[in-house]
């Protein structure tokens, strides 16, 4: 790779071990993808130290009466590093992704006593480096929102893929160490999705039905991922065009059955102001229609669930914006949740407050549900005791929960998920969700 002087210079040591380890991490890992420089970044958002529980067995013992060595912990699982490296503040601005549990909630979520303390760990350690903890899948929707053309190292799919497309930002989905060597060094290698040519649409989709629900744009979202797996997608005819709701659960679930990282829209997203702009001279390698066969089609493949006693709810993957949380606010307004079931709805911390303040978190728990942060039910692995069967209106959170957690699954739109979780059942479909349930009037929450 072609290093500046100063890229040498870190690499040598000049600014201490650990940097020197995370430049080498960086140019490796570049020569392997075949980069021939690095970029700078000044944007990171990544999972850090073991937040999650799928990684806590790799965590060093901790001897009784001692401290968490989370400098060891960060050397081993985000430098994979084979002796410990006394981490200095990170470079760039960085940002933690989600976290194992809710603090406020952990008894609720069944979170273990160990967990929360290595929660509590990790949180003190992100303090000490400089590592903001936004804990959230979403970061832009609470301030963290790169301008077009900005390079970033990202980690999370559902993110990258909304700030690749949507904003226009330019950042790869990054790994655990490709990130946290990204933190310490303000650079990341420049390929793929940093490049012009990387980011120049691949397959054509011709869109031949109204889109319009947000459970219409996330199947859309899944039916792509599965026709056109990595690639870029481009989509015309869309005549209506979609708020940030619908396409943060289309690209969530592009990512989630294709492995979609960037799709263009034609009139709507910021790179493909015409077909032409959005291919930039790539040859269109297939040409894909979309109507309403194939929205049955894709809603066809999530129909696997059989019990309609639906024991547990769960909105918000990506998590929830403030509007949504509003509606589900709405929907329970004056309501009691079934006995049997559960309702858990996710959304960044920040949102979290402006909606404790203006009253939609009182009316969620007074119907005996949950507005909870920081985590979500699939990543972090919490969820009620007992449960068998879920429903939940995202169709990202739909592919995981029963690969993940083993439970029946429903998919249906937000207003047929509450009603699940105020009945005990499931009664929602395809042809029926446009007509599931209706806001209630602005301003009905006193």
């Amino acid at each position: 790779m072609q290093l500046t002087d100063m890229e040498k210079a870190i690499l040598d040591g000049s600014e201490g071990d650990a940097r020197a380890h995370a430049m080498d991490l960086l140019v490796r890992y570049g020569k392997a993808l075949g980069a021939e420089r690095l970029v700078d970044t000044n944007n990171v958002c990544g999972g850090f130290v073991g937040a999650l529980p799928g990684r806590r067995d790799l965590l060093p013992p901790v001897p009784a009466g001692e401290e968490r060595d989370m400098d060891a912990v960060y050397s081993l699982l985000n430098l994979d590093s084979d002796r410990r490296l006394e981490i200095p503040p990170v470079k760039a601005m960085t940002y933690r992704l989600i976290d194992a549990m809710d603090p406020d909630k952990a008894e609720i979520q069944r979170v273990s006593a160990e967990s929360q303390q290595v929660s509590r760990d990790v949180g003190k350690f992100c303090g000490k480096v400089g590592i903001n903890q936004c804990n959230t899948c979403t970061p832009y929707q609470i301030g963290n929102v790169p301008v077009m053309g900005e390079h970033c190292a990202w980690m999370e799919s559902s993110a990258v893929i909304y700030i690749n497309s949507v904003i226009g930002a330019r950042t790869n989905v990054e790994g655990a160490h490709s990130a946290s060597a990204a933190a310490l060094v303000g650079k990341i290698p420049y390929w793929g999705y940093h490049t012009l040519e990387g980011r120049r649409g691949t397959h054509l989709i011709e869109i031949d039905y109204p889109v319009e629900s947000m459970l219409e744009w996330g199947l859309l979202g899944y039916w792509i991922g599965e026709k056109v797996k990595n690639e870029v997608p481009v989509l015309t005819g869309i005549h209506s065009p979609p708020n940030p709701n619908k396409l943060k659960h289309f690209g969530a679930a592009a990512a989630s059955s294709g492995g979609v990282e960037m799709y263009h829209i034609v009139g709507v997203t910021p790179e493909a102001r015409s077909i032409e702009d959005a291919f930039r001279d790539n040859p269109v390698k297939d040409k894909l229609r979309f109507g309403k066969a194939e929205l049955e089609e894709a809603y066809s493949w999530f129909s696997t669930a059989t019990d309609r006693d639906v024991d547990f709810v769960v909105i918000g993957c990506p998590h929830a914006s403030l509007e949504q949380v509003r509606l589900v606010a709405q929907l329970l307004d004056g309501k009691k949740l079934s006995p049997s079931s559960n309702l858990w709805i996710f959304t960044p911390k920040a949102l979290k407050a402006m909606a404790d303040r203006v009253g939609y978190t009182k009316a969620i728990e007074a119907a005996g549900a949950h507005l909870m942060s920081d985590s979500c039910s699939a990543l972090s692995k919490v969820y009620p005791e007992g449960v068998k069967v879920a429903a939940t209106d995202s169709c990202k959170q739909a592919h995981y929960l029963p690969a993940i957690l083993k439970f029946q699954t429903w998919l249906g739109s937000t207003e047929q998920c509450v009603n699940a979780a105020l009945t005990g059942k499931w009664s929602g479909g395809l042809e029926s969700h446009k007509d599931a349930g209706k806001l209630v009037a602005p301003g009905a929450l006193q």
